[in-house]
């Protein structure tokens, strides 16, 4: 497993349906060693943090292997690294077999698996289509979020070494399905209690399995 690209951006101003608003989701490659800090790297800030960044959402990773993918499904796009607005381009990864809560050593720097990404409207922007929110939803290639556990360099080649896989077993792919449409109760329990998975996203399951108790009784 490795860093295929490390990718940053500072905020820029987008249109988009008549409105205009800074993101900094257009990520580009950058060489050499960059520094991974508690919220962001070096070079690297997001824009509207009540929905992006944060300890919790410092750095987002995304498979190099899912790029074949989307050129099948969007052959009329350009797609190079960092398109998803994606920090980390990693190699060897994938949501079914990294869980909430894994950690990894990545160059210098060790981090934890948080959660999924959940699409916005500045991923349509930026794509300047409003299908690939749904599309890419439903494709379960959400790529993942790390919180920075230690700070330290990342360069794009590094490896990412898995140090500790979480004992709760959750992928990131099960949360997906849970969110997406999941009825499995006794999974839905095991996430309320996955300490973690941040508190906003354990508190929507919880609300979800009130309601489907209350279906089922």
């Amino acid at each position: 497993m490795r860093v295929r690209s490390l990718n940053v951006a500072r905020p820029r101003l987008v249109t988009w349906k008549g409105q205009t608003f800074s993101t900094g989701i257009f990520k580009q490659p950058v060489q050499g060693q960059v520094m991974m800090r508690r919220l962001d790297f070096d070079g690297d800030r997001q824009a509207d943090l009540s929905v992006h960044g944060g300890p919790n959402k410092a750095v987002y990773a995304y498979p190099v292997e899912h790029y074949s993918f989307w050129r099948k499904e969007l052959p009329e796009m350009e797609l190079t690294w960092g398109a998803f607005g994606e920090n980390l381009t990693t190699e060897g990864l994938d949501e079914a077999t990294t869980h909430i809560g894994d950690r990894f050593r990545v160059g210098a720097a060790t981090v934890m698996v948080t959660q999924p990404r959940m699409p916005c409207f500045k991923l349509a922007a930026k794509f300047q289509r409003d299908d690939i929110l749904k599309r890419f939803l439903v494709s379960d290639r959400s790529g993942f979020y790390f919180s920075v556990i230690e700070e330290g360099v990342v360069a794009a080649g590094d490896a990412i070494e898995r140090i500790h896989e979480d004992e709760n077993g959750i992928s990131v792919s099960d949360i997906n399905k849970l969110y997406r449409n999941g009825t499995d109760l006794t999974l839905m329990r095991r996430v309320t209690g996955l300490e973690p998975l941040p508190v906003d996203w354990r508190e929507h399951f919880i609300q979800k399995l009130a309601q489907l108790e209350r279906e089922s009784s």
